[in-house]
């Protein structure tokens, strides 16, 4: 439960007058549903239960942060870490389900690292063209005195067809030039502005720009392995039309559904956890008050750590 905490400690928790608040409101799915009854809700079912109720083909985009092949507390749920053939059937086992879910013209991303990836991109080829392996910087993690640090993390993209949706233009990075070039005088492929001189680049599968929630960032929760705010609008924006539908089957926080009503997208998605569905709620009420994105601004994503 909360503790005192400092005032720039902006970490979201939940307290007693929360659960009450929002605990019988929470939804559940326990019949098939149609698109409408689905749209914009998070449901508090778990996984294995609730995805054969929801209809079929109704899911632009795809996002999947299921628990990497590791010992690790979420809350109500304890995952083991396992064998690789045991993780692989894990994976295919909920995988197999959502397919149907999916429209043929949606794309699918699928969180990971460097442990889990290999079944991860076995379970995957089975059912969608894979297309990139992404790998966004942690900036984040202890130092080891006899390995390399671990400071990355994996995402393969993949699609459902050879149809789908990518706007490139809405994901690329405001980047300082460090050596501006100029043609006959005029500025090449770079402008200028108040604070410097910069280019609009081209976004890459190896992300640099992304800052790993911490206590005195607003969207910070207490959920032990919450992604970034900026990541996830990344991959909305360029992989989800507007108005179109992002599914999300580990939720945790709710940060996917978040980042989608902040960016006019419609969500839909499950989480085990009683606590963390509280939590989403909450977060998703704010949303009402404050859709800013740390790290985009003005409908432009910014390098790590620049302020316009």
């Amino acid at each position: 439960m909360i503790k005192e905490k400092s005032e720039r400690n902006k970490t979201i928790d939940f307290n007693e007058k929360d659960l009450e608040t929002y605990s019988n409101k929470l939804n559940k799915i326990t019949s098939n549903e149609p698109v409408e009854n689905v749209l914009n809700k998070i449901f508090n079912n778990d996984l294995f239960e609730a995805l054969d109720y929801f209809p079929d083909n109704f899911v632009d985009l795809l996002i999947l942060d299921p628990p990497y092949n590791l010992s690790k507390n979420f809350g109500e749920i304890n995952f083991k870490k396992t064998t690789n053939d045991k993780y692989l059937e894990y994976l295919d086992s909920w995988f197999s389900k959502i397919i149907r879910l999916l429209k043929p013209t949606a794309t699918i991303y699928l969180c990971g690292d460097w442990k889990c990836s290999v079944q991860q991109y076995t379970v995957l080829e089975k059912y969608a063209i894979i297309r990139n392996r992404i790998v966004w910087q942690r900036e984040k993690g202890r130092g080891a005195s006899k390995n390399w640090k671990n400071s990355s993390e994996d995402i393969l993209f993949a699609t459902m067809t050879d149809e789908y949706y990518f706007d490139v233009d809405s994901i690329k990075t405001k980047k300082k030039v460090i050596a501006p070039y100029k043609q006959d005088g005029v500025a090449k492929d770079w402008v200028e502005d108040g604070s410097g001189k910069f280019r609009m680049t081209f976004p890459s599968n190896f992300l640099d720009d992304i800052t790993v929630p911490y206590w005195s960032m607003p969207e910070n929760t207490i959920h032990p392995t919450q992604k970034p705010e900026k990541l996830i609008a990344k991959l909305i924006l360029a992989s989800c039309p507007e108005n179109g539908v992002v599914f999300d089957v580990f939720m945790g926080s709710g940060t996917t559904a978040v980042v989608s009503k902040k960016l006019g997208r419609n969500f839909s998605g499950i989480e085990i956890d009683e606590k963390y569905c509280v939590i989403s709620e909450k977060r998703l009420e704010k949303v009402e008050e404050n859709k800013n994105i740390q790290g985009y601004v003005n409908g432009v994503f910014l390098e790590r750590n620049q302020k316009s």
